[in-house]
């Protein structure tokens, strides 16, 4: 039966109105997960536009630490004899062991020293880029910056808690040393015969980082203005 109110018009039965309810309900799931998938993928840019900010930074500071290479030239360097020291300015890439595998090490010495201290003393730093695993049993890229005196490398580095991450979540990171020809070394020591006693011309650096179900790569080649040619 029919309902109608005072002024004649006709009323809503109960049947329609929780139809109404119905239809209104499913448009507002509908609406909320809309915005939900927006807030998901703006988060997701979010976070990767973080990844990005930091990988570019990382790789800047490396740059510009490399390109600020001290390096002795001929004739105020002389190749080591058997009982002499080496030389302390020398660049020397290794690797260091980690988690099941091994890490890309380099040691030069810059004039892009940064002071975390109160210590505003400028001057020719040693720096060593390495890894680290951290509590949470990821990896990180550090840096550690030395004035002189310098400690023996690789026997007296040590590595520092309060060396600056560089880059966090660290699943590889490789270096690749080029000489003057162009000839790609995965490892170098200018102090050394192998190498004829020459600096690398060129270095470039490679990363991946992320986590167990995700990894993104960047890399870059820095050259270095000046370098040490063989000496014969």
């Amino acid at each position: 039966m029919k309902q109608y109110t005072v002024t004649g018009e006709r009323a809503f039965t109960l049947f329609e109105i929780l139809i109404s309810l119905f239809i209104f309900s499913i448009v507002m799931v509908t609406v909320f997960g809309s915005y939900q998938a927006v807030f998901s993928k703006t988060d997701a840019i979010e976070e990767g536009m973080d990844v990005y900010e930091t990988v570019n930074n990382c790789l800047n500071r490396m740059s510009e630490d490399i390109k600020s290479a001290y390096i002795v030239l001929p004739p105020a360097y002389d190749k080591p004899r058997f009982d002499s020291e080496p030389d302390p300015y020398r660049m020397i890439g290794d690797s260091s062991f980690g988690g099941g595998g091994s890490f890309a090490r380099f040691r030069f010495t810059s004039y892009a020293h940064m002071s975390l201290t109160k210590d505003s003393r400028n001057g020719i730093a040693a720096i060593v880029y390495y890894v680290s695993e951290r509590q949470d049993e990821t990896y990180a890229l550090k840096r550690s910056d030395t004035l002189a005196p310098y400690p023996k490398y690789p026997r007296g580095f040590e590595a520092k808690a309060s060396d600056p991450v560089l880059c966090p979540n660290i699943k590889a990171f490789t270096l690749l040393y080029y000489d003057e020809e162009g000839m790609e070394h995965e490892n170098w020591d200018s102090d050394s015969q192998e190498f004829k006693y020459a600096s690398p011309a060129a270095v470039k650096i490679t990363l991946e980082i992320g986590d167990e179900d995700h990894s993104l790569f960047f890399g870059t080649t820095v050259k270095i203005p000046v370098s040490r040619e063989p000496v014969l």
